[in-house]
């Protein structure tokens, strides 16, 4: 596996996000800074899909989501972001 790849595009290396909590070569951070990058990417084709610019492939941000939980990674209500891509 390539690990800067899957930093870079999670879903170019996993098909699903089940597969980086199972992945026993990721230390527990590699995998959430995996997942936090492909929630990033699927936030990004909502906001595409919502503007109706195409938002390509279903996005599975609630698997996403469900494996960052598993992993301990809760989300950080009191720093959430204003927007889906996390921006202001």
């Amino acid at each position: 596996m390539n690990i800067e790849q899957a930093m870079l595009d999670p879903s170019s290396v996993f098909t699903h996000p089940e597969e980086v909590f199972s992945a026993e070569n990721l230390s527990r951070e590699q995998k959430i800074k995996i997942l936090r990058r492909w929630e990033y990417d699927a936030r990004e084709l909502q906001v595409a899909d919502e503007e109706n610019m195409g938002g390509g492939p279903p996005d599975n941000l609630d698997q996403i989501l469900k494996v960052l939980h598993q992993l301990g990674a809760e989300i950080d209500s009191e720093h959430s972001p204003p927007t889906k891509q996390g921006g202001e």
